[in-house]
This record gives C-alpha cells, structure tokens and sequence, in this order.
C-alpha cells in the first residue's frame, strides 16, 4: 500500500535531526549513490596525518549507535529502543586532533537464528576484524551478561588493541562501576577503560582524545567534511525502518526490511523516493498499514521531515508494502541490505 495519495506538502527544515545537534550532514552528494571512500593513493592529507579504524562492538542495546552519533556531532545511524537495530556495518568519519577517526558502526552481535541474524553478526565480527583498533560497549546497567562474556572471550584472542568503554553510567551506582570494570579488565586484554554516557555526552571528550592519540600514522581515507559513508538510498530506507521500529511494536519491526526501489531528481531541486517495505506475514502487513493507511501514513511522514533534515533539501516519499514470507532467508534481500550471503 502507497502512502502517497494521503501525503501532505513536504516542509523544508536545515539542520541535522537527533542527539540536539544542529550540523547539516555533510554528504559527498545529494544524489541517489555516493562514491565509495578513496582509498590511500588518492586520500587527502599525509605527511603527519593519523588515520584508522575503529570497530564500536557490544551487544545488542548496549547504546553504540548512540555513541557514533554523539562522536560525529550528528546522526549518522539510526538509533532506538529495540534490540538490533542496527543490521549493516555504517562507517563515520570523526576529525580530532590532526587525527581521521573511521568509526565501525556494527551490529549487537547475539545468538544467532534467521540468515539475516547470521549476516548481521557476521558483519559485526568482520568489522572488528578488519579495523586498527576495536571499542567494545558494555551497558553498565545490564553488567556482565553471558552475551558480553562470550565477546570478551572472542576478543580476547585478537591481537589488535582492545578499549573498554561502560555505557549508560549516569543509570548506575558509582559503587558498581569499578568491580565490572575489573570484572571485564580480567577477562580480555584492555588499553584502557572508559566511563561514557553516551545519551548525556559524559566522558565523549576523554574518549574521543585518546582515540585520535592511538591512530595509526597514514593519509586520511575520507574527505576532511565526510560524516558517513552511507549511500544515500539506504539512508531512507534506513530511516524509514528507524520509524518502523519507533511506532510498531512487538514482532513486526524485527520482521519487516526496507528497500529504496526508486530516486528520481526533479528540476526544482526536490527528490521523489519510493521505497518497498517487506513484512514476512500478511497479518504483519495489515499491522503496518493500520486502519485506513493510518500507520504506515504516520511512518512516511515522520520519516519525510527527518530526511529533509539530513538531506537539505525537500523529498516526496512514497511508501509501498508488501508481504514476502522468508524475506530474511533470501540472499537477495540480505545483499540489498550490503550483507554477505552466508550458508
């Protein structure tokens, strides 16, 4: 089902939406693809320049989307109250001190059951795998759960620095700190242990410092004003399923993926998006679409303002939805999503 005959007249809005931030998001292009990043021959900087990438790992909930966005001054993933919420590897680009922060935005990585699920872990497992430094977030209200403790012991046996940060310390007794953080010190090898509330900014300065400190020398992979590298199809998509998984509840957002079928510039300079969202059920789609097209008309249109937020400019999205039965078992939906088939 379209949203579009109910759609209301786009509003324009200038700065970026989220975390009370009032940057624009700064992206290579307006257009419906970005460049992908440049590689080494022909980045910007050099000489004295520090660069390298940090995977930001943990489990689900434990607030690294939140943190990314908070480090980059602006919303670069979307972020909510739900469980894996981030499902792709999202990279943002953080100047500190002469230094080029790449931070790994990754998804919570879990016990695994659907191919999706799968996809998912295996790109936070990559992402670590493939950065200079690994930043693993704990929520301090959650402790050391099993799931922390069986990251701990995989990242225990890698070689690259290791950093520990405890999110979420503004909701926890100061007492308990220090035992979960020597808990954690004993499990795995740290450089060192950040206390950080990542949704209030507490401690963001001292680790943000010590990570441009512990970047390794090279040019600069992204331009100086880059924040992300995502493309800027999959930011609607993205923040399309952000609204999804805000306004529905219990299996449809987990159950429900989002995918940009169209971008058509106009020469008013305004943009026509139309997205597909896949539900795995036919209940789960009449959930979605709500009485009348109430829900799925609430949806576009909180996502509409956002994106004219993150994009700068005005977007006539039109939303469609369809029922896919196994939409998270097929390779073709998971490579929409830039995730790697996985048997």
């Amino acid at each position: 089902m379209s949203d579009e005959q109910d759609r209301p007249a786009a509003g324009r809005v200038g700065v970026a939406a989220g975390g009370g931030d009032s940057r624009p998001v700064e992206r290579m292009s307006d257009a419906q693809d970005r460049p992908a990043a440049r590689g080494p021959g022909a980045a910007a900087g050099g000489g004295d320049t520090r660069c390298g990438l940090v995977a930001v790992v943990g489990a689900p909930n434990a607030g690294k989307s939140t943190l990314v966005n908070a480090l980059a001054g602006a919303k670069v993933t979307i972020v909510s109250p739900k469980p894996q919420t981030t499902r792709f590897r999202i990279r943002a680009v953080v100047m500190q001190a002469g230094a080029q922060i790449i931070l790994v935005d990754t998804p919570g990585i879990f016990a695994p059951r659907r191919r999706l699920d799968r996809a998912m872990v295996a790109a936070a497992w990559g992402g670590a795998q493939d950065a200079d430094r690994t930043l693993l977030i704990v929520d301090a209200r959650a402790g050391l759960t099993e799931a922390v403790r069986a990251i701990a012991g995989r990242l225990a046996q890698s070689p690259k620095p290791l950093f520990l940060a405890l999110n979420k310390v503004d909701l926890v007794e100061p007492p308990r700190l220090l035992p979960l953080a020597a808990e954690l010190n004993a499990l795995l090898p740290v450089a060192e242990t950040f206390m950080i509330s990542a949704e209030k900014g507490r401690g963001l300065d001292r680790l943000l410092d010590r990570l441009a400190a512990d970047m390794p020398p090279g040019p600069y992979l992204f331009p100086e004003d880059e924040l992300s590298d995502l493309p800027n199809r999959m930011l609607v998509a993205e923040i399309v399923r952000e609204q999804i998984l805000r306004q529905t509840h219990e299996e449809v957002p987990h159950h429900a993926t989002v995918e940009t079928e169209n971008w058509q510039e106009r020469k008013d300079g305004s943009v026509r998006v139309d997205c597909t969202v896949y539900v795995a059920r036919p209940t789960q789609k009449a959930i979605l679409i709500g009485d009348g097209g109430a829900r799925i008309k609430a949806i576009g249109q909180s996502a509409r303002r956002e994106l004219e937020a993150l994009l700068e400019r005005r977007v006539h999205l039109f939303l469609n939805v369809k029922d896919r039965p196994g939409w998270d078992e097929e390779h073709g939906r998971l490579r929409a999503l830039g995730l790697e088939e996985l048997d």
